[in-house]
Order: structure tokens, then C-alpha cells, then sequence
């Protein structure tokens, strides 16, 4: 899933770099406009809906929290 949740965020944001951090947000390597945009297509690819509950830095840090937040909700 790890590759397929990579894919997805490259797609929405194509010049984040992804592997080269553990704290994107806390760094600001993802902004919040390309936060709404990684939500939406990660909502979309995978046929969830990632809650506002979840919304918070430390689910979008990584590429593994990433995938980790993504297989709460992927059934």
C-alpha cells in the first residue's frame, strides 16, 4: 500500500519530496494548500474519507504516517 499511497502524493504535489523527511509538516515541506490537495486524492484513489479528526500535522509528517492513516480507513 506504501507504493500506491506514494504514487497517489506524488501525483497531487509533484514537486514535494516525500522520502526526505519525517516532519513535512512540521518543516513545511507540505503546505496547506498542497495538504487539501494530498487529502483530496489520497479521498479520492482509495474511496475514503479521511475524517477532520485526523487532520493534524502528525498524520502527514511521513510517508508512513501517511499510509498508516490511509489503512485506518481503507477497508
Amino acid at each position: 500500500m506504501k507504493e500506491k499511497v506514494l504514487s497517489v502524493l506524488r501525483s497531487a504535489s509533484p514537486t514535494t519530496d516525500f522520502t526526505s523527511s519525517d516532519k513535512l509538516m512540521d518543516e513545511g515541506v507540505i503546505d496547506s494548500l498542497a495538504l487539501i490537495s494530498i487529502i483530496a486524492s489520497l479521498n479520492n484513489e482509495f474511496n475514503i474519507e479521511i475524517g477532520l479528526e485526523d487532520i493534524e500535522p502528525s498524520n502527514f509528517n511521513s510517508i508512513d504516517s501517511i499510509t498508516a492513516l490511509v489503512g485506518k480507513y481503507v477497508k
